[in-house]
């Protein structure tokens, strides 16, 4: 099934959809069931609307959500409609077959569940014992398992189907013995055993015609059901058509297919209704029908030739295609399973695209994933042509945003590199300067900082031979974050300042496919380097005019960006009043937008200046939370910081132990990967915690002092140079060498105020005066 495609029949039903219902009509209906809600339809409508594949009239505002926040927008609404209904009255939610569900349904449904304790509402729902769900442990689960029937019960079952009359006892121990206590098998191996023609029935009693035959009785279920279809005669055509659609389907689907007159078809519904091989909801030619059991659909499918399956299959998308539009247009994975079904993969390519494509919109990056791979798989068996080549660079891309959320690295390298590979035989620019620039990004954030320079590097030089302005202002983006992580910021300024330069005017408002405007991150990039080079005045020139663009824009990722860059500028420039608001936003932004990968470079920033202001636990559990996430998501580029910033917070905290094994740990990552400014960090943070031992470790603390100021000053960090100077002075003030101590405080004193680093500019002079005697 598709995406949360139980949750939405449940809703159409609720909804009283019909078949025939036009666009239109569907949508007053949605707007009458919401109209008495206390959510306002304008935030409602939309979300509901996408979900249903309804068009949205111009008066409802567009929905402008991040994937991530819209799937969490869509699941809260889904939520609002359920708890809204156990308002007016109890209800029963059913879902059957939890083994087949999607990932979002089951994330929906695990929400439900979290949510529900005391809801009038009783979630019901049946699985294969080899399924777990994820919420056994909750108070208010049941979880009812259902054995296998022991003799008594089977022999109760028997007599409860065959009704007043009895069997004769050698028969209902056949039964017994061939069923193992399988509830379906005892049901369906009686009814088998009535309709056989092996029983006479007499006025209160069955009896044999004769010698009861050894393998007279079906063994398996599979064999019970087929002799009830063989028995059948037309009706097992009925049901082998209506088992090649689905599990369930509908009259008017059927009909169009059917080889059967109208009569005989509905006679042969009819029978397998009655006989309860099939469930019927309505009346045609709006009725739809569901088989009893997924074996009972399997037993009938299978019954067919494989050539008369896939006649069937490509009939039935075809007959989609021509005379059920509505189905071409929300569900394109029935359409592609048909025709992949049908061996015609040339047309189920373009529905397991279009279907890849509605599972991003709806943010259910797991269904896309499989709806992109069954995609490569059909274009693997087209003959290869420029085309499809062209077609398997597309896909793979396409796939490769898919796979982004689950952070499968290694999947995502292997699609990257199979597209390079594909794009390179073409001799394809366009297309391998995307590709390349994918893998730049990637390489990037594995900390591959050397691969992906080099990699940005050949795509900067096809995109300035094609006279890609485009392309190449983004390759400057991604070099200029290189060069930041290596802590180059001077060179990281020109590459952003080119970007900068060319995402202007008309341009400052435009995405170019990015997910942040690049004329607002190019910016807050800006802000940031500039602070590591202590230019603050430069840095908030930058910072501020990114602000007002993301403000005109409304685009909420990108004004978490801006007040990111401002906020790490101020904080750095040691303005705790103006950082935290600005900070405090960011991150409130990155939550409120859901961007996760977003949160271990945003949220560092708030946890240190949360600690330097006395909120030291609140920041350790911010700081841990990001350093963990950055684990969890693979992402190398935001480890070493995230080390460093809960390595401060603990020295705050006085856990010394803690804090060095973090700093440690940091100092290993930015050799490793060659993260020179962090490295600095690192070595100022192991100064910080040697000089704070008691005794002071003032050997090891001096020796990581000199070694993160020289490197500080090799790089230009000039805030940087003036808390080592500090802490050099602090350091000999306290092991008593008082005139190397005044030379430090001295120096830093003068760094401090011309960068206007007003705050510990006062604090260095406190300690100068202190050491003093003043």
């Amino acid at each position: 099934h598709s995406a949360l495609y139980p949750v939405i029949a449940h809703l159409e039903r609720a909804l009283a959809f019909t078949r025939h219902d036009m666009p239109a009509d569907k949508l007053h209906k949605l707007e009458d069931a919401l109209a008495s809600y206390a959510v306002p339809l304008a935030d409602l409508v939309p979300l509901f609307a996408a979900l249903l594949s309804l068009p949205l009239p111009a008066h409802y505002p567009p929905l402008t959500f991040t994937p991530q926040r819209q799937r969490h927008k869509t699941l809260e609404a889904l939520l609002t409609w359920l708890w809204q209904e156990t308002d007016k009255h109890p209800v029963l939610f059913i879902v059957e077959d939890l083994h087949w569900v999607d990932p979002s349904t089951l994330e929906f449904l695990s929400l439900l569940v979290d949510q529900s304790p005391t809801a009038r509402i009783v979630v019901l729902m049946t699985c294969r014992p080899e399924l777990t769900p994820p919420w056994p442990s909750r108070a208010h689960v049941i979880p009812l398992t259902l054995t296998r029937l022991p003799r008594p019960h089977v022999e109760r079952m028997v007599a409860s189907v065959v009704g007043a009359k009895t069997l004769p006892q050698e028969v209902v121990q056949q039964i017994v013995a061939k069923t193992d206590g399988v509830p379906l098998f005892v049901e369906e191996l009686t009814k088998t055993v009535l309709e056989s023609g092996l029983l006479r029935e007499r006025e209160d009693h069955y009896e044999l015609t004769g010698p009861l035959p050894a393998l007279a009785i079906p063994a398996t279920l599979q064999d019970s059901l087929m002799a009830r279809l063989d028995r059948l005669a037309t009706v097992k055509t009925v049901a082998q058509l209506g088992a090649t659609i689905g599990r369930q389907f509908a009259y008017d689907l059927l009909q169009a297919i059917s080889p059967l007159d109208e009569d005989t078809l509905q006679q042969g519904l009819r029978q397998l209704v009655e006989a309860e091989l099939l469930y019927q909801r309505g009346m045609p030619p709006q009725a739809t029908y569901m088989f009893k059991h997924a074996l009972i659909q399997d037993v009938a499918y299978q019954s067919l030739l494989r050539s008369s399956r896939q006649q069937y299959h490509q009939h039935i998308a075809q007959v989609l295609e021509a005379r059920f539009p509505e189905t071409v247009e929300t569900q394109p994975e029935v359409l592609a399973q048909h025709f992949t079904a049908a061996g015609v993969h040339a047309q189920a390519l373009p529905y397991w695209q279009r279907a890849g494509q509605r599972a991003l919109e709806r943010s259910a990056h797991r269904e896309a994933v499989g709806c992109f791979e069954q995609a490569l798989g059909a274009l693997s068996r087209l003959p290869e042509t420029r085309d499809t080549h062209e077609q398997a660079i597309d896909l793979r891309l396409a796939l490769r945003s898919a796979l982004l959320p689950s952070g499968d690295f290694g999947r995502t390298l292997e699609v990257l590199r199979e597209a390079e590979s594909l794009a390179a035989a073409l001799d394809e620019p366009r297309r391998l300067g995307r590709v390349l620039g994918y893998l730049a990004i990637h390489f990037n954030q594995q900390g591959a900082y050397d691969q992906s320079f080099a990699i940005a590097q050949r795509v900067l030089a096809l995109a300035t031979a094609a006279g890609n302005a485009v392309q190449q202002a983004l390759t400057n983006d991604n070099l200029g974050r290189i060069h930041s992580l290596q802590g180059d910021y001077r060179q990281a300024i020109a590459y952003f300042g080119q970007t900068a330069a060319f995402f202007d005017g008309a341009r400052r408002f435009e995405r170019f496919g990015q997910f942040f405007l690049p004329a607002v991150r190019t910016r807050a990039y800006l802000a940031v380097c500039h602070a590591e080079l202590g230019t603050f005045t430069e840095g908030r020139v930058l910072g501020d005019e990114g602000l007002r663009i993301a403000e005109a824009a409304t685009h909420p990722g990108s004004l978490m960006m801006a007040y990111w860059g401002l906020g790490v500028l101020a904080f750095r420039q040691g303005h705790l009043p103006r950082a935290l608001p600005l900070l405090e936003r960011a991150v409130g932004l990155c939550q409120e937008a859901d961007l996760p990968s977003s949160f271990p470079l945003i949220a560092p920033a708030l946890g240190v200046a949360h600690a330097l202001s006395g909120r030291v636990a609140d920041a350790v559990s911010l700081l841990t939370q990001a350093m963990e996430q950055a684990i969890a998501m693979a992402r190398v580029d935001y480890q070493a910081f995230c080390r460093l910033s809960v390595g401060e917070a603990q020295v705050l905290a006085g856990r010394l132990e803690e804090a060095h094994a973090l700093a440690e740990g940091a100092l290993t990552l930015t050799r490793r990967h060659q993260e020179r400014g962090n490295q600095a960090y690192a070595l100022c943070l192991l100064g910080d915690i040697g000089a704070r031992r008691k005794p002071p470790d003032s050997e090891q603390a001096d020796a990581h002092y000199q070694q993160a100021l020289a490197l500080a000053v090799e790089l230009g960090m000039r805030p940087l140079q003036a808390h080592c100077h500090r802490g050099l002075g602090t350091l000999y003030a306290t092991i008593g060498q008082q005139e190397q101590a005044r030379a430090e405080l001295s120096a830093a004193m003068a760094l401090y105020r011309s960068m206007d680093m007003t705050v510990w500019l006062a604090q260095t002079e406190a300690a100068l005066a202190q050491m003093e005697g003043r």
